[in-house]
């Protein structure tokens, strides 16, 4: 049976990928930061199924959290197959590159590309030994072209390094089994990011080519088929899941 870690897995995006994961059959290291509503909402539901699922505190910028996920992941259940790097910290707040702290660049950038790497770092000798892995990191719309972000130069700067990981991790790692890619959400609201995709058919939205609303659904989706056991063909790719609005943007 493939064991899976995803990391914020509790809620929002993370959580729809979360289920998707559980449904397909997979056991599961579900991670979260803090003991919020969502953990307690998500626990007491898969209270049944603790034999397959297990939960994981810990903070993606600290690489000790990070290092500690992947151990009880592979203590737990004696494998880890595929790893989901849901986790990434965010600043709402605009800001330009001049207005930054310290704290607040090495937040963004730790706990979206240095975690990763700590993560990968952990897990790859486990799948070398199984001859078999499923990484699969986040990025953004438009991510692969590197593209300059107004208010969000942190976030994008690591966002695009993860690009570049990603990719080397993938041709390092192909004769192991391991596939590296990653997944490029487009704008997902609030109220759809743990929605299906049927929600998403019931509302209009002229702004997207495709009319709808993307959904945690898609989402998970996406990643689902990159976990699949037949999916070692797609190595090394940024799949951009935004209903057409990458290509409509590079079109103007």
């Amino acid at each position: 049976m493939r064991h899976a870690l995803i990391t914020a897995g509790t809620k929002g995006l993370g959580r729809k990928v979360s289920e998707a994961l559980k449904e397909k059959g997979y056991t599961l290291t579900v991670t979260y930061r803090k003991k919020d509503e969502a953990y307690y909402k998500m626990k007491e539901q898969w209270e049944m199924e603790s034999s397959r699922i297990q939960f994981v505190q810990g903070d993606m910028a600290s690489k000790q959290d990070v290092e500690r996920m992947v151990e009880e992941a592979y203590s737990a259940f004696g494998r880890l197959d595929i790893v989901v790097n849901n986790a990434g910290p965010y600043i709402f707040e605009k800001k330009q590159l001049a207005d930054y702290s310290d704290e607040e660049w090495h937040r963004m950038v730790d706990g979206n590309l240095s975690a990763a790497f700590h993560l990968a770092k952990k897990a790859i000798p486990i799948m070398r030994r199984q001859q078999f892995g499923r990484f699969i990191t986040y990025g953004f719309q438009s991510a692969p072209t590197a593209p300059g972000w107004l208010y969000r130069s942190a976030y994008a700067a690591a966002k695009s390094g993860l690009v570049s990981l990603t990719k080397s991790i993938s041709l390092e790692e192909a004769s192991y089994g391991i596939t590296a890619n990653m997944v490029c959400p487009g704008i997902v609201t609030e109220e759809f990011k743990e929605a299906d995709i049927h929600a998403g058919r019931q509302v209009s939205d002229h702004s997207v080519p495709v009319g709808r609303p993307a959904t945690g659904g898609d989402i998970a989706r996406t990643i689902l088929f990159l976990t699949d056991d037949d999916a070692d063909m797609i190595t090394g790719s940024v799949i951009e899941v935004t209903g057409g609005i990458d290509v409509l943007h590079k079109r103007r």
